[in-house]
């Protein structure tokens, strides 16, 4: 913001400034050693990673883009195999299964979570794919073995993997947790009877580093947890050129490590990160109490009885999404959309021969979600305003004309639930 009393989306500068001497005694400690790719800072930090996750091993790589790659590789995933996902997510997510060699396809997501939808899901499982004779499944769409589901824990809350990993164990599939955005969130699991961490529940999991996230790099980062310990050794192949020891490859690997001083710093804001989840939920709460309040078409976060969300961002949904942004960049607050345009109709994936309508609530949650000021360091008061300023606008008189029975519905069974 240029403004003084403007209300930044996104504050990474204050943590860094609070930690500034822990951090940059990372880098004197990388000078004075010369340890600047593995060694200690890299192992220790997968070691307590690891921990935090609750899973036997954790792999450091150079993004989450490689994370998720490797890990789909790592996991047995064939090159021409088809993947199911969802498209309300970032592009890496596709980016990640079709640089694996496999051919990405999609199920919708839940309307109210924006997460992978469990009925969508067996749904496509079961009518619009057929048993191949020696076993598997054929997806007609694509005439591919479908291999493999990624849900995606998307804004800092899980998917509903119970019911996903249920599908998954009756088709013989592979579930790998695209885990990017939810850094320490959890799910209840009926199954397990406890709660379980995000990253521990699939095959693998994927998390990026990427400076935005809950927990963040000084630059790009990822890493691949499993309790596999053949997934952790293929994974530390692949980021390594395919070396099993120095100059002796057994695959064609990947440049894909995680430098030393990344690791050292992400182990240092590690520590933090609990305390910086909890305070994200406080700011999370925060909001849902000032727009308990709020009069006009505005539909809140949802989270389930058996969610955790760490609140990785603060998405609403509103009919003029673009004239609340606008409204909020005049009054100084920043906002984002995550994300406008579904991946079955970005153009990067016209070969998929997808079409609007195809996934009508992923589509509709484009239209609508506006992403509020979301981070550890938040204050009520920059809060209060945020949501002010949202009253204001849903008062203005264009706003009740654009809130049409859907959005009114979705809302409804918010409140309900």
């Amino acid at each position: 913001m240029n403004s003084p009393n403007g209300i930044p989306f996104l504050d990474l500068v204050t943590p860094h400034v609070e930690l500034e001497k822990e951090l940059t005694e990372v880098f004197h400690s990388a000078l004075r050693t010369a340890g600047f790719i593995g060694g200690p800072m890299v192992e220790d930090f997968e070691k307590a990673f690891a921990v935090f996750c609750d899973t036997s091993h954790a792999v450091a790589v150079s993004s989450g883009t490689d994370a998720l790659r490797f890990a789909i590789m790592a996991a047995g995933v064939q090159p021409g195999d088809a993947v199911v996902t969802v498209p309300h997510t970032f592009i890496a997510t596709t980016e990640a299964i079709s640089q694996a060699g496999a051919h990405p396809e999609f199920v919708d997501v839940d309307e109210r979570t924006y997460n992978m939808s469990a009925e969508k899901l067996r749904q496509y499982l079961e009518k619009q794919c057929s048993v191949h004779p020696s076993g598997g499944l054929i997806s007609r769409r694509s005439g591919r073995r479908v291999a493999a589901i990624v849900p995606v824990h998307l804004y800092g809350q899980t998917a509903d993997m119970d019911p996903i990993l249920a599908l998954a164990e009756r088709y013989g599939l592979i579930v790998i947790e695209d885990a990017c955005q939810a850094h320490g969130a959890e799910y209840f699991s009926k199954k397990q009877d406890r709660w379980m961490r995000a990253g521990s529940m699939g095959r693998a999991a994927a998390f990026s580093f990427y400076p935005g996230k809950n927990l963040g790099a000084c630059g790009e980062g990822g890493a691949v947890t499993t309790n596999d310990p053949k997934i952790a050794q293929q994974t530390k192949t692949l980021r390594d050129h395919g070396q099993v020891k120095k100059y002796y490859h057994d695959v064609e690997g990947y440049n894909g490590r995680l430098d030393a001083i990344q690791a050292g710093l992400l182990g240092v804001k590690l520590t933090h990160l609990p305390d910086w989840n909890a305070a994200r939920r406080e700011r999370a709460a925060e909001y849902n109490r000032l727009f308990g309040s709020v009069e006009g078409p505005v539909i809140r976060p949802f989270e389930p009885s058996w969610s955790r969300a760490v609140y990785h961002l603060y998405v609403i949904r509103t009919n003029d999404r673009d004239g609340l942004i606008e409204h909020l960049k005049n009054a100084g607050i920043g906002s984002g959309i995550h994300y406008p345009i579904p991946l079955h109709l970005q153009k990067a994936y016209k070969y998929l021969n997808y079409g609007q309508g195809d996934f009508s609530a992923a589509e509709a949650a484009a239209e609508q979600i506006v992403s509020l000021p979301m981070f550890p360091n938040l204050l009520a008061e920059q809060q209060a305003r945020v949501v002010a300023e949202i009253q204001r606008f849903l008062r203005l008189e264009l706003a009740p004309k654009k809130w049409h029975a859907g959005l009114g519905q979705v809302e409804l069974e918010n409140r309900n639930a």
